[in-house]
Protein backbone atom coordinates (compact mmCIF):
# COMPACT_ATOMS: atom_id res chain seq x y z
CA UNK A 1 0.00 0.00 0.00
CA UNK A 2 1.56 3.56 -0.84
CA UNK A 3 1.00 5.80 1.98
CA UNK A 4 -0.30 9.25 1.31
CA UNK A 5 2.47 11.69 1.47
CA UNK A 6 1.58 14.04 4.90
CA UNK A 7 3.61 17.10 4.00
CA UNK A 8 5.89 18.76 1.52
CA UNK A 9 9.02 17.55 0.42
CA UNK A 10 11.34 20.09 1.29
CA UNK A 11 14.08 20.82 -1.13
CA UNK A 12 17.48 19.91 0.34
CA UNK A 13 21.30 19.72 -0.36
CA UNK A 14 22.35 17.04 -2.55
CA UNK A 15 23.61 13.88 -0.83
CA UNK A 16 27.32 13.95 -0.84
CA UNK A 17 29.28 11.94 -3.65
CA UNK A 18 30.77 10.37 -0.22
CA UNK A 19 28.16 9.00 1.81
CA UNK A 20 29.89 7.04 4.68
CA UNK A 21 28.44 4.54 7.19
CA UNK A 22 29.46 4.21 11.06
CA UNK A 23 28.68 0.91 11.61
CA UNK A 24 28.92 -0.12 15.52
CA UNK A 25 30.43 -3.38 14.97
CA UNK A 26 33.99 -1.26 14.70
CA UNK A 27 33.09 -0.34 18.66
CA UNK A 28 34.99 -1.18 21.25
CA UNK A 29 32.97 -3.39 23.65
CA UNK A 30 33.89 -2.57 27.03
CA UNK A 31 31.47 1.04 27.99
CA UNK A 32 34.38 3.43 29.18
CA UNK A 33 36.59 2.69 25.39
CA UNK A 34 33.23 3.10 23.41
CA UNK A 35 32.33 6.42 25.18
CA UNK A 36 36.22 7.56 24.43
CA UNK A 37 36.30 6.04 21.21
CA UNK A 38 33.04 7.70 19.77
CA UNK A 39 34.26 11.10 20.98
CA UNK A 40 37.48 10.53 19.73
CA UNK A 41 36.28 9.48 16.89
CA UNK A 42 33.79 12.34 16.42
CA UNK A 43 35.85 15.08 16.97
CA UNK A 44 38.45 13.89 14.26
CA UNK A 45 35.67 13.69 12.02
CA UNK A 46 34.10 17.23 12.53
CA UNK A 47 37.85 18.49 10.57
CA UNK A 48 37.47 16.39 7.90
CA UNK A 49 35.06 18.84 5.89
CA UNK A 50 32.79 15.60 5.90
CA UNK A 51 29.27 16.78 5.71
CA UNK A 52 26.57 13.58 6.34
CA UNK A 53 27.38 10.55 8.28
CA UNK A 54 24.85 7.46 8.95
CA UNK A 55 24.74 5.64 12.30
CA UNK A 56 24.26 1.89 12.22
CA UNK A 57 23.70 -0.45 14.76
CA UNK A 58 21.29 -3.62 13.75
CA UNK A 59 21.61 -5.67 17.48
CA UNK A 60 22.11 -3.14 20.36
CA UNK A 61 19.46 -2.01 22.18
CA UNK A 62 17.49 1.37 21.73
CA UNK A 63 18.87 2.95 25.22
CA UNK A 64 22.35 1.64 23.24
CA UNK A 65 22.22 3.28 20.55
CA UNK A 66 20.74 6.72 21.69
CA UNK A 67 23.60 6.65 24.00
CA UNK A 68 26.27 6.31 21.01
CA UNK A 69 24.29 8.97 18.81
CA UNK A 70 24.05 11.14 21.85
CA UNK A 71 27.92 10.91 21.94
CA UNK A 72 28.04 11.84 18.00
CA UNK A 73 25.88 14.32 17.99
CA UNK A 74 27.91 16.53 20.62
CA UNK A 75 31.03 15.57 18.55
CA UNK A 76 29.38 16.57 15.19
CA UNK A 77 27.03 19.41 15.53
CA UNK A 78 24.41 20.08 13.72
CA UNK A 79 25.02 22.51 10.49
CA UNK A 80 28.23 21.31 10.52
CA UNK A 81 27.41 17.65 9.71
CA UNK A 82 24.11 16.05 8.95
CA UNK A 83 24.07 12.74 10.98
CA UNK A 84 21.89 9.82 9.77
CA UNK A 85 20.16 7.19 11.64
CA UNK A 86 19.98 3.72 10.67
CA UNK A 87 16.01 2.12 11.04
CA UNK A 88 14.96 3.65 14.59
CA UNK A 89 12.75 7.09 13.78
CA UNK A 90 12.33 8.14 17.49
CA UNK A 91 15.73 7.52 18.56
CA UNK A 92 16.89 9.57 15.68
CA UNK A 93 14.47 12.35 17.06
CA UNK A 94 15.28 11.75 20.90
CA UNK A 95 19.18 12.19 19.66
CA UNK A 96 18.91 15.35 17.57
CA UNK A 97 19.86 13.99 14.23
CA UNK A 98 18.96 14.81 10.97
CA UNK A 99 17.60 12.28 9.29
CA UNK A 100 16.89 8.16 8.90
CA UNK A 101 17.25 5.69 6.94
CA UNK A 102 14.17 3.23 6.67
CA UNK A 103 13.75 -0.32 5.19
CA UNK A 104 11.61 -3.14 4.88
CA UNK A 105 10.29 -3.71 8.72
CA UNK A 106 11.00 0.05 9.52
CA UNK A 107 8.64 2.81 9.20
CA UNK A 108 7.43 4.01 6.02
CA UNK A 109 9.74 6.52 4.28
CA UNK A 110 6.32 8.97 4.81
CA UNK A 111 5.21 8.11 8.34
CA UNK A 112 9.24 8.88 9.58
CA UNK A 113 9.23 11.97 7.69
CA UNK A 114 5.75 13.11 9.20
CA UNK A 115 7.27 12.44 12.85
CA UNK A 116 9.58 14.67 11.97
CA UNK A 117 7.90 17.64 10.62
CA UNK A 118 5.71 16.77 13.36
CA UNK A 119 8.77 17.39 16.17
CA UNK A 120 9.07 20.57 14.33
CA UNK A 121 12.48 19.11 12.52
CA UNK A 122 11.54 20.26 8.89
CA UNK A 123 13.67 18.38 5.77
CA UNK A 124 14.53 16.10 7.69
CA UNK A 125 16.85 13.21 4.99
CA UNK A 126 14.58 10.20 4.29
CA UNK A 127 16.11 7.55 2.42
CA UNK A 128 15.30 3.55 1.89
CA UNK A 129 16.99 0.87 -0.11
CA UNK A 130 16.54 -1.33 -2.92
CA UNK A 131 18.09 -4.49 -4.04
CA UNK A 132 15.99 -5.65 -7.14
CA UNK A 133 14.64 -3.39 -10.13
CA UNK A 134 10.68 -4.18 -8.47
CA UNK A 135 11.97 -2.92 -5.37
CA UNK A 136 13.81 0.58 -7.07
CA UNK A 137 10.21 0.56 -8.59
CA UNK A 138 8.54 1.03 -5.86
CA UNK A 139 11.20 3.22 -3.67
CA UNK A 140 10.79 5.86 -6.48
CA UNK A 141 7.01 6.37 -5.44
CA UNK A 142 8.01 7.00 -2.39
CA UNK A 143 8.86 10.44 -0.39
CA UNK A 144 12.38 9.68 -0.10
CA UNK A 145 16.06 12.08 -0.15
CA UNK A 146 17.79 9.50 -1.64
CA UNK A 147 17.72 5.55 -2.46
CA UNK A 148 20.43 2.98 -1.56
CA UNK A 149 21.03 0.17 -3.73
CA UNK A 150 23.33 -2.88 -4.40
CA UNK A 151 25.13 -4.52 -2.79
CA UNK A 152 27.89 -3.50 -5.54
CA UNK A 153 30.23 -6.00 -4.65
CA UNK A 154 30.45 -8.78 -1.65
CA UNK A 155 30.53 -7.47 1.79
CA UNK A 156 31.70 -8.38 5.13
CA UNK A 157 30.11 -5.45 7.24
CA UNK A 158 25.99 -5.96 6.35
CA UNK A 159 24.17 -9.09 6.35
CA UNK A 160 22.76 -9.25 2.82
CA UNK A 161 21.15 -12.00 1.08
CA UNK A 162 21.08 -10.24 -2.14
CA UNK A 163 23.57 -11.52 -5.04
CA UNK A 164 26.07 -8.80 -6.27
CA UNK A 165 24.59 -6.45 -8.69
CA UNK A 166 28.56 -5.26 -10.48
CA UNK A 167 28.75 -2.69 -12.50
CA UNK A 168 26.30 -3.64 -14.94
CA UNK A 169 23.50 -3.70 -12.13
CA UNK A 170 24.32 0.06 -11.49
CA UNK A 171 23.62 1.03 -14.90
CA UNK A 172 20.17 -1.12 -15.13
CA UNK A 173 19.44 0.85 -11.73
CA UNK A 174 20.24 4.22 -13.13
CA UNK A 175 18.56 3.45 -16.67
CA UNK A 176 14.93 2.67 -14.48
CA UNK A 177 15.64 5.45 -12.09
CA UNK A 178 16.27 8.25 -14.60
CA UNK A 179 18.12 10.99 -14.19
CA UNK A 180 16.90 13.15 -11.18
CA UNK A 181 17.04 10.18 -8.91
CA UNK A 182 19.93 10.56 -5.70
CA UNK A 183 21.04 6.58 -6.02
CA UNK A 184 23.42 5.76 -3.22
CA UNK A 185 25.74 2.45 -4.47
CA UNK A 186 26.45 0.49 -1.30
CA UNK A 187 28.43 -2.99 -0.82
CA UNK A 188 32.27 -3.75 -1.17
CA UNK A 189 33.19 -0.05 -2.32
CA UNK A 190 37.09 0.94 -2.31
CA UNK A 191 38.54 3.87 -3.36
CA UNK A 192 39.80 2.34 -6.23
CA UNK A 193 36.22 1.36 -7.38
CA UNK A 194 34.56 4.05 -6.53
CA UNK A 195 35.07 6.13 -9.55
CA UNK A 196 33.96 3.26 -11.80
CA UNK A 197 30.31 2.59 -10.01
CA UNK A 198 30.06 6.88 -10.25
CA UNK A 199 30.59 6.81 -13.82
CA UNK A 200 28.71 3.63 -13.97
CA UNK A 201 25.16 6.01 -12.96
CA UNK A 202 25.59 6.39 -8.81
CA UNK A 203 24.83 9.93 -7.76
CA UNK A 204 26.81 8.32 -4.19
CA UNK A 205 29.19 5.97 -2.77
CA UNK A 206 28.59 4.04 0.36
CA UNK A 207 30.97 3.63 2.18
CA UNK A 208 32.20 1.76 5.82
CA UNK A 209 34.72 -1.28 5.95
CA UNK A 210 37.08 0.87 3.88
CA UNK A 211 36.98 3.93 6.42
CA UNK A 212 36.06 2.49 9.51
CA UNK A 213 38.11 -0.75 9.86
CA UNK A 214 41.11 1.58 9.07
CA UNK A 215 43.59 2.74 11.68
CA UNK A 216 43.30 6.41 11.00
CA UNK A 217 39.07 6.74 9.96
CA UNK A 218 39.55 10.52 9.82
CA UNK A 219 42.25 10.32 7.66
CA UNK A 220 41.02 7.88 5.35
CA UNK A 221 37.67 9.89 4.71
CA UNK A 222 39.92 13.12 3.88
CA UNK A 223 41.39 10.33 1.35
CA UNK A 224 38.47 9.92 -0.50
CA UNK A 225 37.01 13.34 -0.08
CA UNK A 226 40.12 14.15 -1.97
CA UNK A 227 39.94 11.81 -4.99
CA UNK A 228 36.30 12.14 -5.07
CA UNK A 229 36.47 15.68 -5.64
Amino acid sequence: MTLPQLYPIPVLDPIPVLYPILDASVFPAHPDARVAFLTRLGRELASTGLSLLEYRNKTASDAEVLADALLLRAALPSGQVRLVMDDRTDVALAAGFDGVHVDAGDLPPAVARSLFNAAGRVGPIVGTSASTLDALALALREPVDYISFGPIFPTTTKQTAAAPIGLAGVRSFRALAGPDASLVAAAGITLATAPEILAAGASSVAVSAAIFRSDQPAEEVRRWLTALA
